[in-house]
């Protein structure tokens, strides 16, 4: 036997010949924040183990905080406290924690993380450095796929340096061409060039998104495939050579390369294809003698042709979905292999219903998704047979613009696919959230699109149905209306009323002068009393009422590239700069044609929604 751990040792098992560590987990920390880190929370208490928070300024009243057994402050340092790696294997040590669960993000796929909490004497609730490592880097996932006979898209077999060795690949295998960071994933670092003239924007764009996320600004090419679905495949490994696949999760319903809506299994997917799917998920990790959860994501072309894309070594964010129609609850799984115990389930597991997630987040679907940090002033979660809410933010609580604009995760199970989608329609109608947009009205609209309903959704569900974002501002939850002054030029003040007609309740909002005698509104809880006015935007940024020549921050972020210069000429809908918001970039255009007659910031300066960006000379 030797040592694996702090009080962990390994034992070979008579049966495998494989190593197996053999001891109970008492006191873990949990390197994360928000929902997830609740969610692993829980899973620790029903196992009987103390979970250890950590937090940032700000948090110290996080959900996630008052839920654990102990919580301590991350060290103050540059940048994102949660990505500070010393700061937390003292802060384990430090708290007696003999585990260390990543949660997804932040640092849950970084190998040298993962090799600091081992070398600490620390149990990392997840695969070795080695394999995090090898199917981190995107273009080494791709061999030890090609090696595992798994089929891939076509695309470099070595990293790309320059744009010139990009636009000769190109040029050779054809567009649309896909630039991917290396180190990365969720859709960050990941451009399309249609074209040569559109491959140097995509390279540099994708290179830069690469180095600000990952730390890592190496990118290879990929053919794009034009219509795919988005599939993926839950695989767990034990520490006796037990590979195991489950029910594929389908994730097509994307923005900006990121997952909006998920389900399980996929109205795509036959038995027979499943099994040729799990087939391939088992024979990748069993090639890297993978342990722990991991999702293993690929392209299903319109032909059933499928194509590995890329190797998740951590828990995902829709692995609720996986949760709903297993029966199997996949954190507390990760920490019982931890522990050294063998899987409690087996391949060849068919999916028992449907289940949906659909992810609430603080942004506006109408002005391209843009991110709206911000506090919630009301917070109603839906209830009731087969609903399922994972959150950490309530009534009165902000969502910092530091970092991402998930509020909860819903999720709906159903005994077939019909009825698991109108539970998530009345789930959506019954979660009322209101102080910041959300995506609540796109998702109702969404699922009830025709295309949606039929299960005929690819990754370009947005691009194709544009009308689905048009249509998201029917479902509206109703926001407080504005208040303004009046045509006599008095302060107006907003006012909610409770009528009766013929026994019929009515909610009814008044604006009347203030000091009128009406009281001011309460917080309306229902969807039907009024609706604030559209929002306007410019093409991407927005224009400051009464001066269409100023171009301004649609979001609250920071400043990450300016993209001309005063006396620039600029074409409408050029971008003119972009804003990074809640982990998303968000591109100013310009509304107009025009000259460039100053520019008002410089990248890496903080703006708030509204702030100007750029201001054009006066028109004619």
């Amino acid at each position: 036997m030797r040592a694996l751990g702090r009080g962990v040792r390994v034992k070979v098992s008579e049966e495998t010949g494989q190593q197996g560590a053999q001891a109970a987990i008492k006191r873990v920390l949990v390197a994360n924040r928000g929902e997830i880190a609740l969610r692993i929370i829980r899973a620790c208490h029903e196992l009987g183990i103390e979970a250890v928070a950590v937090y940032g300024p700000g948090e110290e009243q996080a959900q996630h905080v008052i839920a654990a057994d102990d919580a301590y402050r991350l060290p103050d340092v540059a940048g994102i406290p949660y990505l500070n790696v010393d700061g937390l294997v003292a802060v384990a040590q430090r708290a007696g924690a003999d585990a260390v669960h990543p949660g997804y993000g932040f640092l849950a796929e970084n190998a040298g993380f993962a090799a600091a909490v081992g070398a600490a004497g620390l149990a990392f609730i997840g695969p070795s450095p080695e394999v995090i490592a090898a199917m981190g880097d995107k273009v080494e996932a791709r061999r030890v796929a090609i090696e595992a006979g798994v089929p891939v898209v076509p695309g470099t077999q070595e990293p790309v340096a320059t744009v010139e060795e990009a636009l000769a690949w190109a040029d050779t295998h054809g567009y649309p061409v896909a630039v991917k960071a290396a180190g990365g994933g969720g859709g960050r670092g990941f451009r399309v060039a249609r074209s040569a003239g559109e491959l140097p924007d995509a390279f540099a764009g994708s290179r830069g998104e690469a180095e600000r996320y990952f730390s890592n600004s190496v990118v290879y090419l990929e053919r794009y495939l034009e219509r795919p679905r988005h599939i993926e495949v839950q695989v767990f490994g034990d520490t006796f050579g037990t590979v195991v696949a489950l029910p594929e999760r389908d994730c097509s319903v994307q923005r900006r390369h990121q997952k909006l809506i998920e389900e399980s299994p996929s109205p795509a997917v036959t038995p027979a294809l499943r099994a040729r799917l799990q087939d391939a998920t088992v024979a990748l990790g069993r090639r890297v003698g993978y342990v722990g959860a991991g999702t293993v994501e690929y392209l299903l072309d319109v032909d059933g042709s499928f194509y590995f894309l890329e190797m998740n070594t951590r828990i995902q964010v829709e692995h609720t979905v996986t949760e709903m129609v297993t029966g199997i609850d996949l954190v507390a799984e990760q920490i019982r292999v931890a522990e050294g115990h063998p899987l409690s389930f087996a391949s060849g597991m068919e999916p028992k219903g449907w289940a949906f997630e659909a992810r609430i987040n603080a942004e506006d679907a109408a002005r391209g998704f843009a991110p709206a940090p911000g506090t919630i002033t009301v917070y109603r979660e839906p209830a009731g047979f087969g609903v399922r809410v994972d959150a950490a933010f309530g009534e009165g609580e902000t969502i910092p613009a530091s970092y991402d604009s998930m509020i909860a995760k819903l999720v709906t199970w159903g005994r077939d696919r019909e009825e698991a989608r109108r539970r998530l329609a009345r789930a959506l109608r019954d979660f009322h959230v209101q102080g910041v947009p959300t995506t609540i009205p796109f998702h109702l609209a969404a699922i009830e699109h025709p295309s949606f309903v039929a299960g005929e959704v690819f990754t370009t569900f947005l691009a194709d149905h544009p009308e689905v974002v048009e249509a998201s501002t029917a479902h509206a939850d109703p926001v407080p209306l504005p208040l303004g002054a009046g045509d006599d030029g008095a302060d107006l003040q907003r006012s909610s009323l409770l009528v009766e007609v013929g026994g019929r309740r009515f909610a009814v909002d008044v604006l009347a002068p203030a000091g009128a005698g009406l009281a001011p509104a309460a917080a309306t809880n229902g969807r039907r009393e009024a609706r604030a006015p559209k929002r306007r935007s410019g093409a991407g940024g927005v224009r400051v009422a009464g001066d269409a020549d100023t171009i301004a921050s649609g979001v609250q972020g920071t400043v990450i590239r300016v993209n001309v210069t005063p006396g620039e000429e600029v074409a409408a809908g050029q971008v003119v700069a972009v804003v990074e918001a809640m982990k998303m970039e968000n591109e100013v255009t310009a509304p107009r044609a025009g000259m460039v007659a100053s520019v008002e910031v410089a990248a890496g300066a903080s703006v708030a929604l509204g702030a100007a960006i750029v201001r054009l000379e006066a028109a004619g």
